[in-house]
């Protein structure tokens, strides 16, 4: 199988950091809007658009990342990244509510941290 190419990675860690922002974006905006407002809790807190998002954030982080490391050898991304999965996949497993949306947003921070470091890493 042949090696992704430079600009492919910079692409899916670039994905990725997007993918974090957006589920933060998601969670904040959620609770905002149906705490505070009362508007679109039917959609907006549906527990089957958090799966979904979680896991496709979750299979790109785990990918990017960990084509990162092998293209550069530095660990430091891995154990961030794989501490912000860590996290995202606990999110998938507790009620939904509050300590699932904390859950999800420390997670992609460190994702997002994770794939900042690959983007560095490559750089070098």
């Amino acid at each position: 199988m042949e090696r992704p190419s430079y600009a492919t990675r910079l692409k899916l860690d670039r994905m990725g950091i997007a993918l974090s922002g957006l589920c933060a974006v998601h969670c904040v905006a959620s609770i905002l809007l149906v705490g505070l407002l009362g508007l679109g809790g039917q959609w907006l807190l549906a527990p089957e658009i958090h799966e979904f998002g979680l896991g496709l954030a979750i299979l790109v982080g785990a990918a990017t990342i960990g084509v990162g490391v092998l293209r550069h050898g530095r660990m430091m991304p891995l154990a961030v990244g794989g501490f912000g999965l860590l996290l995202m996949g606990s999110a998938l497993v507790v009620p939904h509510g509050v300590s699932e949306a904390s859950l999800t947003i420390a997670g992609v921070a460190f994702v997002a941290a994770a794939h900042i470091m690959n983007l560095r890493a490559h750089a070098f």
